[in-house]
């Protein structure tokens, strides 16, 4: 997992030259709205899809986790469907729903059913490398492929997709500070619950954090966002709790309320327990989501380390999980 993560700002470089090469044919129908398909490492792509098309295109972008899909899927959706193994259940049977729309089908995957299915249909697929042990550890294959999905169809102009080989400059930069920081950070939840919070429209860091310490780190972690948080979470926060950590994942850039938000936040539940906050760098919104990315992948991989017997890329658990679900 170690190599895994150090590759990262390789891969979104890797990324962009797929991305290049793509073929996206023109839908028939304009587009007013976009569903992104994929659950966990897959599926993670399209929550910061959703948050970076935001201030970028006037057309929504939404991310379906799970078997079904919206009601308004239909000849104006363009529907993504993301899936590394390409055979992730919950995918392939939403797909299978979509064929029933006019909606424009694009996959992402490495092989496997879903690429079947779209060369069977004739439908527009790219094909990412395949042969990674986790699919979490190939985010930027997803988030750039969906980008250059956007960009191929004019939903995006190039605003976005120019900011991604900064972003894999800028990480491949600071990766060795990034790596001596977030040991440090490692030593600081080693044995704790970690609470991750951020502000509005930085969401899809914390989520992958949370996610990357489940998976890698073997431990329970949960999130929430500033302002949100402040109308229920926070009156929650009563007693001293010595098992909980508090990671604030803050950006410079963030709305000037927010930031008076969590320093008074922080005043509150610096009483109950530990809090922590690591800043991103970055010129954009884009950047400074990746460097939250690669601090955090290698915080999850150092807890992991700090752990005994914790291997970063063992799931079992998901694969009994699967196991179990084939039987029926």
């Amino acid at each position: 997992m170690d190599t895994l993560i150090r590759e990262f700002p390789e891969q979104l470089k890797e990324a962009i030259d797929i991305g290049e090469a793509a073929k996206i044919k023109k839908h028939k129908s304009p587009i007013h709205h976009v569903l992104v398909c994929g659950l966990g490492g897959s599926g993670i792509g399209g929550t910061f899809v959703k948050e970076l098309l935001e201030n970028e295109s006037n057309i929504p972008v939404l991310v379906n986790k799970g078997y079904n899909l919206p009601a308004y899927v239909g000849e104006h959706t363009l529907a993504i469907f993301s899936s590394y193994s390409g055979n992730t259940e919950e995918t392939l049977i939403a797909f299978e729903k979509a064929l029933k729309t006019d909606a424009k089908i694009v996959c992402i995957s490495s092989g496997g059913k879903l690429i079947n299915l779209a060369q069977q249909h004739g439908f527009d697929y790219i094909q990412v490398p395949g042969g990674k042990p986790s699919p979490r550890a190939c985010l930027g294959y997803s988030i750039v492929q969906q980008l250059y999905i956007l960009n191929k169809l004019n939903i995006i102009n190039n605003n976005l997709i120019d900011t991604i080989p900064t972003a894999a400059e800028l990480l491949a930069d600071e990766q060795a500070d990034i790596m001596v920081r977030a040991l440090e950070m490692a030593k600081h939840l080693k044995r704790k619950i970690p609470i991750i919070y951020t502000t509005e429209g930085m969401e899809a860091p914390a989520v992958r954090l949370r996610q990357q310490i489940n998976e890698n780190s073997k431990m329970l972690c949960w999130h929430h966002v500033v302002p949100e948080m402040n109308h229920n979470e926070l009156v929650g926060w009563r007693s001293k709790n010595e098992q909980l950590a508090i990671l604030y994942l803050r950006n410079k850039s963030d709305l000037e309320r927010n930031q008076i938000r969590i320093r008074i936040n922080q005043d509150i539940i610096k009483k109950y327990a530990s809090v922590y906050e690591i800043f991103s760098k970055g010129n954009n919104k884009f950047e400074r989501m990746m460097y939250h990315v690669h601090f955090g992948d290698w915080l999850s991989w150092y807890l992991s380390e700090l752990q005994e017997d914790i291997d970063a890329v063992e799931i079992d658990v998901i694969n009994y999980l699967k196991g179990e679900l084939a039987k029926f």
